[in-house]
């Protein structure tokens, strides 16, 4: 995701990128040629697929990125300031991504956005998540620009509107599972704080990733300032992880505990059903429980563990987002009849399906990495202390009377 200095390493690097955004531009076609029920495998019974997750991937991620930018010129913390600039301009690359998954979703992307700005519905939870994150890409695009011109007050309240957005966006995301009645799985207040809480992982993962990319591929040796802050996003994102452990688990108590329709069945595919495997390999194991032990141990507390840690989180929240929208499908609701061995409906994501992620992925390294090339991310220590309040000038030694006290 780093512009690499040496020649063939970038070409290697962009023509990577390049095949990946061949096969999404490939599926892309086909989807516009064949229609989506030739080329997707979503039905009625399971309308929301893998695109779901991967638009959620990428927006939630966002939301994660700039609450870790708001750190610095918002709440004044000094080692993420250098990051603000890099953490923003990532967080509109994986905006404009997830909103072109979500267009591959639809059916009719651009009527949806015509008819939701001439006949909004303000009682629609989609309405507002669109409306949202519509103003949040605004909002991160003036705000990158305050950075890059070191606008201290542009950037603090840019910052600051970002800030509650980039928390007020994610929990509507969750509102739109959350308050589907019929889908008791998703009901409730978890599925909001559950995405605001994997937004600061993904957020935190994504920029230890980037800050370790940007230190090793211009062949520079780690300072203390980024050890220092590597080790930080290393302290936030187990605090993350172990807040995410601890609700998840009592969300599979309450729910065995009580048995409700609906929900136990869903948490029961996900311990020992079809989606077990995701949910205890990539889930749990690679996702939590494994980067949360080598952040905590101490030998591994290094850039390199760190940043395999980081990547860990970033592959088991994808899982996540996969196994959250298909675990609350998969059990059929009331009246549908189902022809299978297990009682459960079936998914598996198509080829083109997949193909979309991949470019979608593709592209956003793509863009980032343009991004690191034609724009000057780095902030110098005097743009950093800019935005700290002056400090009196400190006592010279000389002006100092050493002359002992006469009694």
């Amino acid at each position: 995701m780093i512009a690499i200095n040496k020649r063939p390493g970038e070409l290697l690097w962009f023509s990577i990128l390049g095949v990946g955004m061949i096969i999404g531009l490939a599926a892309v076609i086909a989807v516009f040629a064949l229609g989506h029920g030739h080329v997707y495998n979503t039905t009625r019974e399971i309308p929301w697929g893998i695109l779901i997750s991967a638009y959620i991937y990428f927006a939630v991620s966002c939301s994660g990125l700039c609450l870790i930018s708001s750190l610095g010129h918002v709440f004044g913390i000094d080692q993420f300031h250098a990051s603000a600039r890099r953490a923003i301009i990532l967080a509109i690359v994986m905006l404009i991504c997830g909103f072109g998954v979500i267009a591959m979703e639809l059916t009719k992307p651009f009527t949806l956005m015509v008819y939701a700005v001439l006949n909004p519905n303000f009682k629609s939870p989609i309405w507002w998540m669109g409306a949202l994150y519509g103003v949040y890409m605004v909002v991160l695009v003036v705000e990158f620009y305050f950075c890059m011109k070191n606008n201290r007050w542009g950037a603090f309240y840019t910052g600051l509107l970002g800030f509650i957005l980039a928390i007020a966006a994610p929990s509507n995301l969750g509102g739109v599972f959350g308050l589907l009645s019929a889908r008791p799985y998703w009901s409730g207040v978890f599925s909001p704080v559950y995405l605001v809480i994997t937004a600061l992982i993904s957020g935190t993962a994504l920029m230890g990733l980037v800050h370790y990319l940007k230190v090793r591929c211009r062949d520079q040796e780690f300072c203390s300032h980024d050890k220092n802050y590597m080790f930080l996003l290393g302290r936030i994102l187990a605090l993350m992880l172990g807040i995410l452990m601890f609700v998840t688990i009592w969300k599979f108590i309450s729910g065995i505990y009580q048995k409700q329709d609906g929900t136990y069945e869903v948490l029961m595919t996900l311990l020992s059903g079809p989606l077990s495997f995701n949910f205890w390999f990539f889930e749990v194991a690679i996702g939590m429980v494994i980067p949360f032990a080598m952040i905590l141990v101490p030998a591994l507390r290094k850039p390199l563990s760190l940043t395999v840690a980081s990547v860990l989180a970033l592959v088991g929240m994808f899982f996540m987002r996969y196994d959250f929208v298909i675990a609350g499908q998969i059990v059929p609701m009331r009246g549908n009849t189902v022809h299978t061995a297990s009682g459960l409906l079936e998914y598996v994501p198509s080829l083109a399906e997949i193909s979309i992620i991949i470019g979608a992925l593709a592209l956003c390294m793509f863009l980032y990495t343009l991004a690191e090339k034609f724009f000057d991310l780095e902030v110098r220590h005097s743009h950093v202390m800019a935005v700290k309040e002056p400090v009196e000038k400190p006592v010279e030694l000389e002006d100092v009377d050493l002359e002992p006290i006469q009694n």
